[in-house]
């Protein structure tokens, strides 16, 4: 029997809150080191943590090279940061807007193309962190699904730019109980009845994704409640 690869040292994006946060909590609990970048790392339970907004991207480029030098290597990537604001298209300034594709789209981008030369000395891996609704768009999400939809094409590409040198999965999280949906409109928010997963369990699951042995890949992976709408 093949032994399950160790952990190492793991860059989480958005790794001081929501579903980053949990899967920080999961790789140092598996006895990795996780390596956490967040826009605001205050609340951070990890003692590594880094301050970068990752729709900086070359700041960010820079703050992950220094990383991998810093920590003699790199053995994955979690891209677990996303932000949205739900309003219609014409009602969302631009600003705002491309600040969702940003953060979303390039700031994975920008973490993962620094990593790369670490990953691939280690034949590591990245996770990259989609949405169910990177499979079903829906209204009043034109840039959160642009986004998203991006992340899944991104990662298809790498995916089959990199085989046989690292590993690549994409993650579909549904509806998650995190903090997530604060600051939103009201109409926006989930209902008191919303069926929400817990962003435990979606760590879990990226980590048994980090953890398969040398040869094995989970390329793809969807976590809903069994009444998700936006699957299949």
């Amino acid at each position: 029997m093949t032994a399950d690869r160790t952990l190492g040292n793991v860059i989480v994006t958005g790794g001081a809150s929501g579903l980053g946060a949990a899967v920080a909590r999961a790789v140092r609990d598996g006895g990795g080191r996780p390596l956490v970048l967040d826009l605001d790392v205050s609340a951070a339970d990890v003692p590594d943590a880094f301050p970068i907004d990752v729709s900086d991207t070359r700041a960010t480029e820079a703050l992950v090279a220094d990383l991998a030098e810093r920590h003699g290597g790199l053995d994955a990537v979690v891209t677990a940061a996303g932000v949205d604001r739900p309003a219609p298209l014409e009602a969302l300034p631009g600003e705002d807007w491309e600040r969702i594709v940003a953060v979303n789209l390039f700031g994975t981008a920008a973490v993962v193309r620094a990593a790369l030369p670490a990953l691939t000395a280690s034949h590591g891996r990245v996770v990259a962190v989609a949405s169910s609704l990177a499979l079903r768009a829906f209204g009043d999400a034109t840039a959160y699904c642009a986004s998203k939809f991006g992340v899944v094409g991104f990662a298809r590409a790498l995916a089959a730019e990199t085989k046989g040198r690292l590993g690549v999965t994409t993650v579909f999280p549904a509806g998650m109980r995190t903090r997530f949906f604060d600051g939103r409109d009201e109409q926006y928010k989930p209902g008191p009845d919303a069926n929400l997963i817990d962003p435990g369990h979606v760590a879990d699951a990226i980590v048994f994704a980090l953890r398969q042995p040398a040869g094995v890949e989970i390329r793809e992976l969807v976590m809903c409640p069994e009444d998700e709408p936006s699957w299949p």
